[in-house]
């Protein structure tokens, strides 16, 4: 069997700069290494960054989706390490070692070696690498648009989560908020409407809204993200604006997340005129979504995880947003993230563990053989050790 090293590849990956809009270089490195592993490519053009690189693999019954992105955010002050690669016993630390440079390698280097199974131990699947995760999300709306995933049934992504499951998240709308005051000169204020200061008002006081709390996703929030306004000269400004970050559940919509906005500002009995709308962006709304735990492919990919490591993984639901939220969505298929442990996401020594990456790839090669066979019982191997599970 091929066997393709997913520490080496996680070194090259992590030298290879990638911040959200520059992703070409690591594009055509992915592409590249898959056709000269014998894969047929496929590269769908993402409008101002880098490719989607798909390639397919075909096997038996189930067709299943690899993902994992190829951008990381951009390189922040305060690294006291080699923000392209370090290894310090078995953190390495890099800039997107953790998000999500290491489960990108465990996915890439399963879906090579899974290539050398026989075509009936293995199902169908389809590895995509994406663009634009950390931003809008662009990559993996063009894929689900392309039409190219309308066959799946499954979609496996590798996004961090510490060897945890995670099954659902909360979804996610921003908020722009005007407020529109009366102009008047400064040294009679009372004769104007202060935009700035009436919505002071209603973003100091987000804490009184109460959002709708689910059993999985928790409650939704609020947070405010930027608030600007000025005078013209001396005098009383008339316009001011916000820009907040909701959070929402399953169960709360635009139309509540708006209506809820306008009662406080009536609550607070506000003098400013509020116009409310949700934040520009290119792709759409990123909704919360929960893949059921009595799902067969959940069911399924515990007993493979317990066999394989001796207990079965916690689940865990997120608490913020990415791809997946579109794939359970908008694809509308089962999803469910499974990822190594690391830490410093989004900040400076971002650090994952060598040895997770490595049980990573191990969990997802045994469960998509698992998944050729879900109706009796197979035989899997990590790392030359074998055991059976009743995948049933």
């Amino acid at each position: 069997m091929i066997e393709m090293d997913e520490f080496e590849l996680l070194k090259k990956l992590v030298s290879i700069e990638s911040p959200f809009g520059r992703e070409n270089e690591i594009s055509n490195f992915i592409a590249n290494l898959l056709e000269e592993n014998g894969f047929s490519v496929e590269r769908v053009p993402v409008e101002g960054f880098g490719d989607d690189v798909i390639a397919y693999l075909p096997g038996k019954g189930l067709t299943v989706v690899l993902n994992g992105h190829m951008d990381t955010v951009n390189l922040s002050p305060g690294w006291t390490r080699n923000p392209w690669g370090e290894l310090d016993g078995d953190r390495f630390y890099g800039l997107g070692s953790a998000d999500m440079k290491a489960g990108l390698s465990a996915i890439l280097s399963a879906f090579v070696e899974l290539a050398e199974v026989p075509k009936r131990e293995r199902p169908n699947v389809i590895f995509t690498a994406v663009s634009d995760e950390e931003g809008f999300s662009r990559g993996t709306w063009e894929l689900i648009r392309s039409g190219k995933l309308k066959k799946a049934d499954l979609v496996l992504i590798a996004e961090p989560t510490n060897e945890k499951l995670m099954l659902g998240a909360r979804g996610r709308f921003v908020i722009t908020v005007r407020a529109r005051g009366r102009k008047a000169h400064a040294a009679r204020p009372w004769l104007g409407v202060n935009a700035i200061e009436e919505l002071a008002k209603l973003v100091s006081n987000l804490d009184r809204i109460r959002p709708k709390s689910h059993i999985k996703l928790g409650r939704g929030s609020y947070c405010t993200l930027s608030f600007s306004g000025s005078a013209d000269g001396l005098s009383v400004p008339d316009k001011a604006e916000a820009v907040i970050d909701r959070h929402v559940v399953i169960g709360e919509s635009w139309e509540q997340v708006e209506a809820e906005l306008r009662r406080l500002a009536e609550r607070l009995n506000l003098g400013a005129e509020l116009e409310i709308e949700k934040f520009p962006r290119p792709t759409p709304d990123m909704l919360p979504y929960i893949t059921r735990e009595n799902n067969k492919f959940v069911r399924l990919f515990k007993r493979v995880h317990s066999a394989l490591l001796g207990e079965g993984p916690e689940v865990t639901y997120g608490q913020s947003v990415g791809d997946f939220n579109y794939f359970a969505t908008y694809l509308g298929k089962p999803t469910l993230v499974y990822g190594p442990v690391g830490g410093n996401w989004h900040a400076s020594d971002e650090w994952v563990s060598v040895s997770s990456v490595r049980r990573v790839k191990q969990v997802y090669l045994a469960y998509l053989r698992a998944l050729a066979r879900p109706r009796k019982p197979v035989l899997l191997t990590a790392r030359g050790r074998e055991f059976s599970s009743s995948a049933g």
